[in-house]
């Protein structure tokens, strides 16, 4: 089985070209398998690239620990540029099919390249029973949370996966290989949840991700969607900000006339290769 290594903000997965190859009989334990960073390929997952009665083409999800993903920013801005420069869409738009619903995707092309890519993540969702979040409100901002007897102000947004939103003074000090996992399992979350934790700072907002099913990854492009939702929703942020992760930068708006919140970002091959 042929695969291409490709990576978004830092946030990176195994790519499988499902147009010319069939697609596996158990994607989630090949995922943990070829996920893992001393016995496999290493990445954050693996994404299917299939064809769709409904769009261009289908992405399909799977974590690294083989549970499946909605949505993935960062790996949407991916296909759409391997979509492009492998030869399976030959326009500057298209349309791609998730789990999370069909999503627009548009190509910054310079000489036949890939330069930039700017994808319509959809609106934020606030209403708890959609996000999930068990909380008898009708949406959760800036709602206190005890976790190991510390107590969290959390902010939860779906973007077509659930996301828990913690502002903080410092992200850097956070001990998030203890908190990210907790917060992930929360009781509060029946479909468990990604965690981000946002510094306000004046270039725009410092974020860092615990990926539900990863763990701590570089970048979260649905992450940051929901970053900006909750900034904008507590008062901290306009509506178009730059936000930095530890693999990069993304540009964020969120559209005031839509309710849409579109992602800009860079997208790289790393490398082929080839499952034996």
């Amino acid at each position: 089985m042929n695969f291409t290594k490709m990576q978004g903000t830092g946030n990176d997965y195994i790519y499988i070209d499902c147009f010319n190859q069939p697609f596996p009989p158990n994607p989630g334990e090949l995922s943990k398998k070829l996920s893992d960073r001393h016995f496999g390929v290493g990445s954050d997952g693996i994404i299917f690239i299939s064809p769709s009665k409904v769009a261009n083409l289908r992405m399909d999800i799977y974590n690294a620990d083989g549970s499946r993903a909605e949505i993935c920013g960062n790996g949407l801005r991916c296909v759409g540029k391997y979509a492009y420069e492998r030869g399976i869409v030959k326009n500057t738009q298209m349309l791609v099919e998730t789990l999370a619903g069909t999503r627009k995707v548009t190509l910054d092309v310079e000489g036949g390249r890939v330069k930039a890519v700017r994808v319509n993540m959809g609106a934020p969702v606030l209403k708890p029973s959609l996000v999930p979040v068990k909380a008898e409100r009708d949406s959760v901002i800036n709602m206190p949370v005890e976790v190991d007897g510390k107590l969290y102000y959390i902010t939860a947004v779906s973007m077509g996966n659930p996301h828990c939103v913690i502002f903080v003074d410092s992200v850097d000090s956070i001990e998030l290989d203890k908190i990210g996992p907790a917060l992930e399992k929360h009781k509060l979350f029946p479909k468990r949840t990604n965690v981000e934790f946002a510094e306000i700072t004046d270039e725009g907002i410092k974020v860092r991700v615990w990926e539900r099913g990863a763990g701590e990854t570089l970048a979260c492009g649905t992450g940051a969607a929901a970053v900006l939702a909750a900034a904008v929703i507590n008062g901290k942020s306009e509506r178009r900000a730059r936000l930095f992760l530890r693999g990069g930068e993304l540009l964020a708006e969120w559209d005031a006339d839509t309710g849409e919140v579109f992602l800009t970002g860079g997208a790289e091959f790393v490398f082929d290769g080839k499952i034996c």
